[in-house]
């Protein structure tokens, strides 16, 4: 056993839901397991609804906000994830505090399956200037496969379920007239193939009546103005649109749906550990970098030329045809590749386990 250690997480938020989402997740997991987070943050306005308990074990601290008390402890390990700077006053501090030993300062990357993810794990960057000139920091990538530093899972995640969940979750949603065969999460940005999409289950003859359960935010108003390009008809499409939900909330409708339609990290992760078939709406890049980064998760996904199309689609890339709405048989080969791709990863260290023992290899 080692004593805990002080982590300082820094986090600039851009995606109100992805980049707190994860640092959140990080920070409590890691208090979970007796360390001591201060979690740095310049808009921690979704936390409210995102993670209302808070948790005892992590402090939040506005960015740029007044630097820790002299009885408060230095830092034994700094985090910058996604690529933000730590404050340069923040760092004097730190430097002030403990001139003579560098905390373990991390770098905690973004999620990708590229190749230049393995190359780059536990690589170090000298400090070149700044209050800190001369310490180093250690870039860290998330990802999927062993030599990568692995996902966030609370230990016990993939038990954490009884058998039944899903039945009993979906009985206590508000009734409908009929009782759909399928149940689908959406949480989008705004994806080019959505009309498509609503306009195939609003069909009368749709193939199989479902219960679209969206999210609030950007995918509430990207289904709002789909449907109003499109006639109105009758068809097999139950809509629900969703109140914001807490972490675990929104967690347990991922694991009750069959079928969930996440966007950016966070719910991309969550969505693998519910084991349910997905889509992924990756972030949009304008020079289009994001088509090699969602290319290399469905190779290591092994997806089926199927799930490869309806990506394609999904996400508006060019050169592929209309989205096409998966039948029975279809949903089952997806279900079946998520859930041979979680079997991989719960083969691997957690993120945090793995964080934990660099930061211990490091001191």
């Amino acid at each position: 056993m080692t004593a805990p250690l002080q982590w300082d997480v820094f986090c600039q938020v851009i995606d109100n839901y992805g980049d707190i989402g994860v640092c959140w997740r990080l920070a409590s997991q890691l208090a979970a397991r007796g360390e001591r987070v201060r979690l740095w943050v310049d808009d921690a306005s979704a936390l409210a609804w995102m993670a209302p308990a808070g948790h005892p074990g992590v402090e939040l601290r506005p960015w740029g906000g007044e630097l820790p008390a002299a009885h408060e402890a230095a830092p034994g390990v700094l985090v910058e994830a996604f690529g933000c700077e730590i404050p340069e006053a923040f760092l004097a501090w730190a430097v002030g505090r403990a001139p003579d030993r560098q905390p373990a300062w991390i770098n905690l990357e973004y999620l990708s399956a590229e190749a230049y993810v393995e190359r780059n794990h536990r690589l170090p960057s000298l400090v070149m200037s700044g209050p800190a000139r001369g310490w180093t920091r250690w870039f860290f990538y998330p990802g999927f496969t062993p030599a990568t530093g692995g996902l966030l899972r609370e230990p016990g995640l993939l038990n954490q379920r009884p058998a039944g969940f899903a039945d009993t979750w979906r009985a206590a949603q508000p009734a409908a007239a009929t009782a759909p065969e399928r149940w689908m999460s959406l949480f989008c940005y705004e994806p080019p193939a959505l009309p498509a999409l609503l306009a195939q289950a609003l069909q009368p003859g749709a193939v199989v009546p479902t219960r679209l359960l969206v999210t609030p935010g950007r995918a509430t108003a990207a289904v709002q103005a789909a449907l109003s390009t499109l006639p109105v008809q009758h068809g097999a499409l139950q809509l629900q649109y969703l109140q914001p939900t807490d972490q675990q909330g929104f967690d347990d409708l991922l694991h009750a749906c069959d079928f969930n339609a996440v966007r950016g990290e966070d719910s991309l992760v969550r969505a693998l550990w519910a084991g349910r078939a997905l889509v992924w709406h990756i972030y949009p890049q304008d020079d289009g970098a994001h088509h090699a980064k969602l290319a290399a998760f469905l190779d290591w996904l092994q997806a089926p030329a199927s799930l490869r199309d309806f990506h394609a689609a999904w996400n508006g890339i060019p050169g592929h045809g209309p989205l096409v709405v998966p039948d029975g048989e279809t949903l089952a080969e997806w279900t079946a590749c998520t859930q041979a791709a979680r079997a991989r990863l719960a083969q691997q260290s957690s993120l945090v386990d793995q964080l934990v023992g660099f930061v211990l290899e490091k001191r």
